[in-house]
């Protein structure tokens, strides 16, 4: 009976090693994915934004909805 509980203490300390091990490959593969998205962020900022060709952009929505809805809101004047 003792070699039982040596046996299960042996996949116990087997089993909660796995945690650690499991835990660092999925802190790298954030780490390599958040590494990625910030970098195409930065092309992003750089390259496609930089350089004044943000100037280029077309607004579809630009002039169709004012601040404020004239037939709804009406200016007093006196």
């Amino acid at each position: 009976m003792t070699s039982f509980w040596l046996f299960l203490s042996s996949v116990f300390k087997w089993f909660f090693q796995f945690f650690p091990f499991a835990g660092n490959v999925v802190n790298w593969i954030l780490f390599f994915a958040a590494t990625a998205i910030f970098t195409y962020w930065c092309y992003v900022l750089i390259k496609t934004l930089g350089g004044n060709s943000d100037k280029e952009y077309f607004s579809p929505t630009e002039g169709k909805h004012p601040y404020y809805d004239p037939k709804i809101q009406k200016t007093k004047t006196k």
